[in-house]
């Protein structure tokens, strides 16, 4: 019988009006520590996007949701905080901000399949 994974995810929310709180669902980031596992699945909708505001820079958005998966996969490129361990890595990408880019709270769950919940999850609340 295969072991079930605890796990948090959080949903990773574009702002592009902070000050009108509207956002759109645009990434996963889905982190087990028993497992040593940290991954972001993202995608932007250029369409919806710009519903929401014509004038943001898709490749600004872009060069900063890809600062998220350099830290999730901890390469040097991802910079200081892409070098600590994986758990104070999800925290620093949970944390709250007021930015452009922001996450969810952080939500726990059980898994047998790590990978297999990421990709649903970014189904169901993003796609």
């Amino acid at each position: 019988m295969q072991d079930k994974h605890l796990y948090e995810y959080a949903v990773i929310r574009l702002v592009p009006k902070v000050e009108r709180e509207e956002f759109l669902n645009v990434g996963i980031i889905l982190f087990s520590k028993r497992a040593g596992f940290l991954k972001v699945l993202y995608e932007v909708d250029l369409t919806r996007l710009h519903v929401f505001c014509k004038d943001l820079e898709k490749d600004e958005v872009m060069a900063n949701l890809d600062s998220f998966k350099k830290i999730c996969e901890g390469v040097k490129e991802g910079g200081p905080i892409a070098q600590v361990d994986l758990a104070s890595r999800f925290r620093w990408l949970t944390a709250v901000r007021s930015s452009i880019i922001q996450t969810s709270r952080p939500h726990p769950g059980m898994t047998k399949d790590l990978e297999m919940t990421l990709n649903r999850l970014y189904r169901e609340l993003v796609l």
